[in-house]
């Protein structure tokens, strides 16, 4: 792979040159640039607190995603307004999302760097091997010395800390912080109104969820005489029919990946006697078609077509966005009790939950100008101008709390009044800001979830380089055979026969010492 690079290397440099003839000459030797120790930014002072952040104009270039339901960023009331405010003036280089990942890449390859990557989704790997080659700066010291929001957001939740740090102690990447629940766990919506039609409890256990999908296939629960309900649907990328199920097992997400930690061991459990249990339960109900048949292949579109429609017995979602119009027929219900008692939240997102958000590099003269400019919107301040724009014209204070007018709340006119629609936009979402993605519903079925929820969730650790080389290595082989050979198993292509076989290709795949790795992980974040 590294021969590889260097061969395309130079053309790499030709496209980028071509592509993103906009960004800022890479004329920086590679080499990191320290953080300043002083409150000097070229001629004038970095004021530490208060607007503006400088007294003279700055100007630097952020790269950005942009989302396809995104207007232009300069368009936006945050970028606007906060020009006035902080007098830091922002050049947007934006890059669609489809194809998001090459354009990032090709920046670093041709070093024609911006100042700021935004909302970049910078890998724990990239963030390593770039800061360690000099393209990106640590951020610690300016963290320390610039950022009193996210100062005290890390001295809250040491497992932010814990997650952007690298084994020589350094920061490279801001990710973006979840303080509220709500806006870290899929619910599980049931429609209830066919619960009441069809005189039926909400399920407590997973014998009880089979009851009533039964009941939802046969009984005709919306009235039309056909057999088109779908009891059991969920969407397709990355598995998360499993994830939705894992806790119901005694099966974890920790680290972003299949994992249990128990007693201080860390156990990779895609080849355990649990997995094979939930896979055989979710096989049976692929058999009687009580869950979807497109679940491993119907697009996003598709699956949120089906969330609104009505038609659907049981779904997942962070919220009720998507099925608004009709909200009242669903309710978000607890986790399901398993065949061992096991009633565990396993799906739900890390606290710092957009990892690779936000990165400063070696070309930027205004480093301490950029960290005051992000830091404001770790605040609830800064957070509500992100989210909502302008008071009074996009949003008011309802019980206090900021909250769409109606001409804003639409899927159609939010995106283009914010960077936040479309995600990974690096800013706080509590509690105060959380008024579109946190309604009373949503708020009722999150309380559902909270006595099942785990006392704290581990982001993915930061390696080494070498070290995250051998985890992608591992993970790459090892995660497209668990998917592919899942998805057989539940789909009923693949025998229960074969688990033996199954475990043992796995062993093979040197899971084992992937399982170490995050064992060594775990036991340096613990000390």
């Amino acid at each position: 792979m590294q021969r590889q690079w260097r061969r395309t290397a130079m053309s790499l440099m030709i496209i980028a040159a071509l592509a993103l003839g906009g960004c800022s000459s890479g004329n920086n030797d590679n080499k990191a640039a320290a953080p300043s120790e002083g409150t000097e930014a070229g001629d004038q002072t970095v004021s530490k607190e208060g607007f503006p952040i400088v007294q003279e104009p700055v100007k630097l270039k952020m790269f950005t995603r942009i989302a396809p339901v995104n207007g232009p960023f300069k368009e936006m009331p945050v970028f606007q307004d906060y020009e006035k405010m902080s007098n830091v003036q922002m050049e947007f280089i934006e890059a669609p999302t489809d194809g998001f990942p090459e354009k990032k890449n090709l920046l670093f390859a041709s070093n024609e760097l911006p100042d700021i990557m935004y909302r970049s989704n910078i890998t724990p790997l990239e963030a390593v091997r770039y800061g360690a080659g000099g393209q990106l700066i640590p951020l610690e010291d300016l963290i320390k010395d610039y950022a009193p929001n996210l100062n005290k957001l890390m001295e809250e939740y040491p497992e932010i800390r814990a997650s952007i740090t690298t084994p020589e102690g350094h920061i490279y990447t801001i990710p973006g912080i979840v303080t509220l629940d709500s806006a870290r766990t899929d619910k599980r919506w049931i429609n209830t109104a066919w619960l009441e039609k069809l005189n039926l409890k909400v399920p407590e256990t997973l014998d009880e969820l089979y009851d009533v999908l039964v009941a939802f296939r046969d009984q005709d629960p919306n009235g039309n005489g056909q057999k088109d309900e779908i009891p059991l649907t969920s969407r397709v990328v990355g598995l998360p029919i499993v994830a939705a199920f894992s806790g119901s097992f005694g099966l974890d997400l920790q680290f972003g990946y299949n994992i249990n930690i128990t007693d201080d061991k860390v156990e990779l459990w895609m080849g355990s006697e649990r997995n094979k249990e939930m896979l055989m339960y979710l096989n049976k109900l692929y058999a009687e078609n009580l869950l979807d048949h497109e679940v491993f292949s119907q697009t996003e579109a598709q699956y949120l077509a089906k969330q609104g429609s009505g038609n659907t017995g049981l779904f997942f979602d962070q919220t009720n966005n998507n099925f608004l119009p009709i909200s009242d027929q669903y309710t978000g219900i607890a986790p399901l009790e398993g065949p061992h008692g096991d009633r565990l939240q396993s799906q739900g997102a890390p606290v710092p939950r957009d990892q690779g958000a936000f990165a400063i590099t070696s070309i930027n003269k205004y480093p301490e100008v950029s960290m005051r400019w992000i830091d404001y919107f770790f605040s609830d301040e800064g957070s509500t101008l992100l989210r909502f724009g302008r008071e009074g014209e996009h949003y008011e204070l309802v019980d206090g709390i900021p909250t769409y007018k109606p001409e804003f709340s639409t899927a159609e006119t939010q995106p283009k009044l914010t960077p936040y629609a479309g995600g990974g936009a690096p800013h706080l979402i509590s509690e105060y800001v959380g008024s579109y993605i946190n309604p009373p519903q949503v708020q009722e079925a999150q309380k559902a979830l909270n006595p099942y929820m785990p006392k704290i969730r581990y982001a993915a650790p930061m390696f080494d380089e070498a070290t995250a080389q051998k985890v992608n290595m591992l993970r790459n082989d090892i995660d497209k055979y668990y998917e592919e050979q899942s998805t057989k198993f539940i789909a009923g292509s693949l025998s229960f026969d074969k688990w033996e076989e199954f475990q043992s290709t796995l062993k093979k795949m040197n899971i084992e010492e992937l399982q170490q790795i995050y064992q060594d992980a775990y036991d340096k974040m613990a000390k």
